[in-house]
């Protein structure tokens, strides 16, 4: 504990956050022990590229897993958050290529192994950069436990994985159509391919029949891929075209002879009903051609540069082949005419460059039998994604999935251990960990390892269990796994979520988590996706260093709900630095107020706002608990929030004032004893939340423990929760309020004390009403208080105050006129019957009163009820008005 004496006046973040974060570190409050005395609890930090730097979504992402850490280790779990990096194949070997080219070299004449040292040093220097951002975020992981993708451990497992799917027939290899980034220089998934809408044109090309007939027109968006079209097709119920199936057409520019094909395929609706088929080029007509036995023509290289099938368009980038070929059909006449047309393309994820299709001999894993299993998990309740309607994405996905490409043409990542035997006459191909002795085929002994590395998504699927040691049965493994919750975008749930699931079952015959919490993403004011085009990012580092972690930590959990998009805006942050120096304020001067290290509170002497506050505080902790439990976080800030701002603050503390400043007052140590706990149970409410600011307050409070990260997680005491204490004091924070915006409006001095008339027919309302005199005195400023029942005479010319069950009378006197008490009363009339209408149209909804929990249902009505008697005392009250002004 920290003298008291020694608070400073404010809070500064930039002097203490990094202080506080290297203390916690350093004490070991992060690592989690496999201690079977405990529950585990399991969070995976998805892991960030090592190319990456820290951004919004990451911010997010991280907060809210901390959150989770946080709480589940004051609970008193061994509460595991492994963190790590990924190796990031595509995006870390363009930097390094990129570092090899400004040395004027390729990286062909450095050799494998020389861009493998580099990579690794490309590594060791900027992969570290994120975790030390992270670390300024707040994030509370298990730093000895951190994990590379291309750790030895992993990589085993990995190799593992491979070798048992290949082993299993669930791994092949063949020559198939891939999604091929010519500057990345290497296959894609389909799920890394983006597609974007884009205006071109559809060219009308003539080819003419052999016998000089006549001729068939086809579209095409593509004109510069005719040079490898190996057919025509037509559909097989088409008139227009039965009597040519069989014969041939001459291609334009090339000569080559062609044949008519039918197939059921072609859509007789769109266009001619004639489609060219270039089955090395594209997807569809891959299939075709091998449906009919094709020739497989490529005319573009792996760079997207036409090849010499291209025939004097050899050396020609795909985009120049376009213009020059659409150029030279017409000056043919092949050319029927042009239309614009906007269609959808294909672009690479990682660079934004046109995606080619291209047959190629790749490596594929067998989705099918895969699929049905994970989707078996999530159907049967094993697996649960919040919010549940996700389920309905990843079904769409694994149920219409295709075989996965994983295979790539690069040098950084995973190599692929297949080994292939050098004897020309035999090339068989060996799947194992290491190159074998003697080929089982032919006997031979000299092998070559396959160039191609993994998609980095491989390695990344095994992550849940492979950074606990598998494939060893591990005591982290043994103890840790399953996980228990995945926090993710819902931009990844093909990428990584569904690949997980499946790999995980496959492999350890277990789910790999339990629960999938999606949140959305973070864009900016006007609700569009951050991005360098826009030029409308927003650095975490640079909101750090100018409000601080905790801040940041407030403003991106505010608000926000599982699987919906957020807004950033400044002002939040604004809000969440007051809410900071609302709490210094408050605990400062709880402090400043103690005469004892640890006050005990005296059940003979609680007051009303004792009963009250301590009912509040066992609410609110039953509240915030039960949220998180949902992974309702912005639910559960809010009402910690609302507590600590309004409920703690502004009231409480205000209505202990009286017995603290009173040193001869017999209930003064009970109020410092409520005081001291409530605050202590604020701030661990709080923790996850905003962990710097509450640690730095705790640290402070007597009889503390060593850190409030390791203290215990406040539990909600049932015995404690005084309903009719919080009804009574409802009551009273209504009128107070209503008094106070009375006097605002009047503009009354605040040092003027006033006479007040209280009527009611409620018998309960009246008699604390009596009793509570004393806190309208110091509250809102009442002098003299009368409680009476409802009907008793009153003065016409007194101010009104409706409240919750009542109304307050205020004499008139001097300080107002009639007509501007009626033009009050009109506008609380207007004010009242907006709230009618929306309390109408929300019981009116069946959706709301279908839907929304019995409880929510039965508060709309009690709201729109007591909204209905303040109306009828404010319509009476004109009434009123109205003949005292006739009288007068």
């Amino acid at each position: 504990m920290q003298d008291k004496n020694s608070i400073p006046a404010n809070f500064n973040p930039l002097d203490r956050e990094d202080q506080i974060y290297k203390n916690w570190e350093a004490k070991g409050y992060f690592h989690a022990e496999t201690d079977p005395s405990k529950r585990p609890y399991t969070i995976m930090m998805p892991p960030p590229n090592i190319t990456g730097q820290l951004h919004m979504g990451h911010a997010l992402d991280s907060t809210l897993q901390d959150i989770l850490i946080r709480w589940r280790r004051m609970q008193g779990y061994s509460a595991l958050w492994l963190p790590g990096t990924d190796h990031a194949s595509i995006a870390t070997e363009a930097k390094v290529v990129d570092q090899i080219r400004s040395e004027g070299l390729q990286k062909e004449e450095i050799g494998r192994e020389g861009f493998l040292e580099r990579s690794w040093a490309w590594k060791e220097k900027y992969g570290s950069t994120i975790s030390r951002q992270l670390r300024k975020m707040g994030a509370s992981c298990d730093w000895e436990r951190e994990r590379f993708t291309l750790d030895k451990g992993l990589s085993d497992a990995v190799e593992t994985v491979f070798v048992d799917l290949y082993n299993k027939g669930l791994i092949y290899r063949g020559k198939r159509m891939v999604n091929w980034c010519p500057d990345c220089n290497t296959s894609i998934s389909d799920i890394e391919v983006v597609f974007k809408d884009q205006a071109s044109h559809l060219w009308h090309l003539d080819y003419p029949l052999e016998d000089g007939s006549g001729v068939l027109s086809v579209a095409t968006t593509r004109p510069e891929t005719m040079l490898g079209d190996t057919a025509v097709a037509v559909h097989p119920d088409d008139p227009r075209y039965t009597e040519l199936v069989g014969k041939y057409l001459v291609l334009p520019l090339v000569g080559r002879r062609i044949p008519i094909i039918a197939d059921d395929y072609v859509s007789r609706e769109f266009g001619t009903g004639c489609v060219k088929i270039t089955p090395a080029h594209d997807p569809n007509d891959f299939q075709m051609g091998e449906r009919h036995g094709l020739e497989f023509i490529e005319v573009m290289d792996e760079h997207g540069i036409m090849n010499e099938q291209a025939g004097t368009y050899a050396g020609l980038t795909r985009e120049a082949c376009r213009v020059k070929i659409v150029a030279d059909l017409e000056a043919a006449g092949a050319l029927h005419h042009i239309e614009p047309y906007s269609h959808s393309v294909g672009t690479c994820q990682r660079c934004g460059t046109t995606v080619e299709p291209r047959a190629s001999l790749q490596w594929f894993v067998k989705m099918e039998p895969l699929a049905k299993p994970a989707i078996d998990v999530v159907e049967e309740g094993e697996i649960r994604f919040v919010p549940a309607h996700f389920e309905k994405t990843y079904f769409n996905w694994m149920q219409n999935i295709r075989d996965w490409c994983i295979s790539r043409q690069l040098w950084w990542g995973h190599r692929i251990p297949a080994w292939y035997c050098e004897n020309e006459a035999c090339g068989h191909v060996h799947v194992a960990k290491a190159a074998p002795e003697t080929c089982e085929n032919c006997g031979g002994t000299a092998f070559r390892q396959d160039e191609d590395t993994l998609d980095t998504w491989f390695s990344s699927a095994l992550w849940p269990f492979s950074t606990l040691g598998w494939p060893e049965h591990t005591p982290d493994f043994e103890y840790f796994y399953p996980t228990d919750v995945l926090v993710t975008g819902y931009d990844i749930i093909f990428f990584w979520v569904a690949r997980m699931i499946f790999s995980a079952i496959e492999q350890t015959g277990r789910i790999p988590f339990h629960t999938v919490s999606i949140h959305g993403m973070v864009r900016d004011s006007l609700g569009r996706k951050m991005s360098k085009s826009l030029n409308n990012g927003v650095d975490p580092l640079d909101i750090i260093a100018k409000y601080g972690a905790d801040a940041l930590r407030y403003a991106l959990v505010t608000g926000t709900a599982p699987g919906n998009d957020q807004r950033y805006q400044e002002e939040v942050l604004d809000a969440g630095r007051a809410f900071s120096n609302k709490i210094w304020n408050a605990f400062r001067f709880v402090l400043m107020n103690l005469d004892e290290d640890e006050p005990e509170i005296d059940v003979q002497q609680l007051q009303l706002e004792d009963r009250w506050i301590l009912s509040r505080v066992n609410t609110v902790i039953d509240d915030v608990t039960k949220s998180l439990e949902g992974f309702e976080l912005g639910v559960a800030l809010a009402r910690i929030y609302s507590f600590i701002w309004e409920e703690f603050c502004d009231w409480y503390i205000e209505m202990a004032k009286p017995r603290l400043f009173d040193k001869t007052h017999a209930g003064r140590t009970t109020a410092q004893a409520i005081l001291l706990q409530v605050l202590r149970q604020s701030m661990q409410l709080l923790h996850p939340f905003m962990p710097f600011l509450t640690e730095e307050v705790y640290q402070y409070l007597p009889q503390s423990a060593e850190s409030i990260m390791i203290s215990t997680w406040p539990e909600a005491k049932p015995e404690l929760i005084d309903v009719n204490a919080e009804k009574n004091m409802s009551v009273l924070f209504d009128a107070t309020r209503q008094i106070r915006q009375l006097r605002m409006e009047m503009q009354v001095s605040p040092k003027k004390r006033i006479q007040a008339l209280v009527l009611s027919e409620d018998r309960e309302v009246r008699a604390h009403f009596v009793t509570a005199a004393a806190y309208l005195e110091r509250l809102a400023g009442v002098g003299t208080l009368e409680v009476a029942e409802t009907g008793t005479e009153v003065d016409t010319s007194a101010l009104t105050v409706v409240f919750s069950r009542g109304t307050i009378y205020i004499p008139m006197e001097d300080m107002v006129d009639l007509a501007k008490e009626r033009e009050r009363l009109r506008e609380e009339e207007g004010k009242l019957l907006s709230d009618l209408a929306h309390s109408d149209k929300t019981l009116g909804s069946p959706g709301f009163t279908d839907r929304a929990p019995a409880a929510v249902v039965q508060k709309e009505r009690d709201k729109r009820a007591d909204i209905e008697n303040r109306l009828k005392a404010t319509r009476e009250r004109l009434a009123a008005l109205g003949e005292a002004a006739a009288a007068k």
